[in-house]
Parts: structure tokens; C-alpha cells; sequence
């Protein structure tokens, strides 16, 4: 099973958290535990909203907000994609993540699952799954080392 690991943080926030030497050594570990344990597929840090933007859709119109989100509530700050066997043992993995507790700040995780092809029953037709599988097979093409 793969799964999403989402580390989110508040948009009003997001210019108080400053990443310190301790804390990059500490994930640095945390993400080496990850690899040795054969779960860890990809991961990365985001930059700040103040970096990217929004492209919303609504009554047929498309718009462009640039960052950054401070009134977003909670902005996904980083992510894991992993492959464990069950999402009690993504839990598991979770719960050892370092957390900075010197910032006051409420820190979350969420975990949710990857749907995998077996997940859309009938309605992933053989076409339309050979289609998938042709487009995973160029990505990988294009992108060799990740």
C-alpha cells in the first residue's frame, strides 16, 4: 500500500518557521531511518506559499491567485510518499517523526492512501488501464532518477 504523508502547517504561520540546524539533522535522520527500512519512495520540503499560487476554477472561469495563503488555515508545508503495509504502520512511522516543540506552533501530519488500479473496480476498463500504464512507462522514460 502507498501513501501520502502530508506535513501541514498554518498559512499565518508559515513566515515563523525557519528550519534550524538541528531540526534538518534530526529529519535527516528521521528520512535515513525511512530508507534503511525500505518504506520511504520520495519526499520533500515545500517552499512558502509566498512562492507559489493558486489556479482556481469557478462557474467556468479560471483565475490565478499568487501566494501567499495566509488566510489558508492549513497549507501542506512537505510530504513523504511511502509504501508500508498497512496504514497502522504508516501511524506507527508517523509517531516517531521529529517535531520542533520549542516553536508553540500545533504541528500535524495527515496520512491518506494512494488509490492503486485494483482500487477502480470495472470502471478501470483494460483500455483505459493500458493507457495508464503507457503514461507511467513515459514518465519514467522521461525522469530516470526520479
Amino acid at each position: 500500500m502507498r501513501v501520502m504523508v502530508m506535513i501541514e502547517g498554518a498559512g499565518a504561520d508559515e513566515d515563523k518557521i525557519a528550519p534550524t540546524e538541528e531540526m534538518l539533522a534530526a529529519m535527516g535522520a528521521y528520512n535515513e531511518e525511512l530508507v534503511n527500512a525500505g518504506i520511504m519512495l520520495d519526499g520533500q520540503g515545500l517552499k512558502p506559499t509566498s512562492a507559489g499560487a493558486r489556479v482556481v476554477f469557478e462557474g467556468g472561469t479560471t483565475s490565478v491567485v499568487d501566494g501567499p495563503f495566509t488566510e489558508s488555515k492549513e497549507i501542506i508545508a512537505g510530504y513523504w510518499i511511502w509504501e508500508v503495509r498497512s496504514l497502522e504502520e504508516a501511524i506507527e512511522w508517523v509517531k516517531k517523526c521529529p517535531a520542533d516543540s520549542g516553536t508553540g506552533l500545533r504541528q500535524l501530519i495527515e496520512v491518506r492512501p494512494i488509490f492503486e488500479s485494483e482500487d477502480f473496480g470495472d470502471e478501470f476498463t483494460p483500455e483505459l488501464r493500458e493507457k495508464e500504464e503507457a503514461l507511467a512507462a513515459r514518465i519514467r522514460e522521461q525522469h530516470p532518477n526520479g
